[in-house]
This record gives structure tokens, C-alpha cells and sequence, in this order.
């Protein structure tokens, strides 16, 4: 398969595809969507997308999505890593850095963290993103 950069949409069509293909169950206790803007893309000054579960199934679209309970704001390349690498350290460094903002329900955030907020999909769907990404 071949690779898409990161937030392309190109690449939003092919994650559509791979969720679809790997049934993107989420567990019972992920019931959450977060809204993102990312700076300094490769696309514009600004790129908005939402990630997150919702009714069982894992979603990720191009726009915010008015269910989204938190807004994370940071730039492309901290983006990429911290959804695209699978560096579970990713996030915490960027906000501890400051590259990283987060507005809306940090309890929830935290909450899903601590209960294993795994990637809908599980590890397959994961790798699989990270082998169509750019």
C-alpha cells in the first residue's frame, strides 16, 4: 500500500478504509471525541480533524465534530508523533513542553488514560496507519 502524508486528505480516505477493514472496535468504556487543530501543516496554517469512539466504533474525520468534549491544539510534526509513532511518552512531553494545549474536560482525557484508552482497532489497525503514513 502506499504512503500518504500525514493529514492529507489522501490519507483520511485510506484511514477510512483501514478502520473499516479492521472492524475498529473500541472497548465498552471508551466513549469519548476530541476535536484537534493542528498548526503548521504541510496543507495550511491550520488543519482540523476529531478522533476518538463513539456507540463501540472508533472514528477519525476531516473537521471538529460538535460532540467533542476536549480541543487539543499542537503543531504538525508533535502531532504526528504522538499519534503516528506510538511513543506513549509522546503526548506528556508535548504538553509538559508546551507544545501541546488542551481545552474542555481534562478529567475525561485523564480518566481514559488510566483506564487504557487503547487506540480503537487495537494494535493492527495502529500499524497499519503508521504503514500508510508519510
Amino acid at each position: 500500500m502506499s504512503k500518504h502524508p500525514f493529514l492529507s486528505d489522501e490519507w483520511f480516505a485510506v484511514v477510512q478504509r483501514l478502520i473499516e477493514d479492521h472492524g475498529a472496535e473500541a472497548p465498552a468504556h471508551a466513549n469519548m471525541v476530541m476535536n484537534l487543530t493542528v498548526t503548521d501543516t504541510p496543507f495550511g496554517p491550520e488543519r482540523h480533524l476529531h478522533m476518538g469512539t463513539a456507540d463501540g466504533k472508533g472514528r477519525v474525520g476531516i473537521g471538529h465534530d460538535a460532540a467533542g468534549e476536549i480541543t487539543i491544539t499542537t503543531d504538525y510534526e508533535t502531532a504526528k508523533q504522538i499519534f503516528i509513532s506510538g511513543d506513549p511518552q509522546a503526548g506528556m512531553q508535548a504538553m509538559m513542553s508546551g507544545k501541546l494545549k488542551i481545552q474542555g474536560d481534562m478529567s475525561k482525557l485523564m480518566s481514559m488514560a488510566q483506564q487504557g484508552g487503547a487506540p480503537a482497532g487495537g494494535p493492527a489497525l495502529a500499524e497499519a496507519i503508521q504503514g500508510i503514513t508519510e
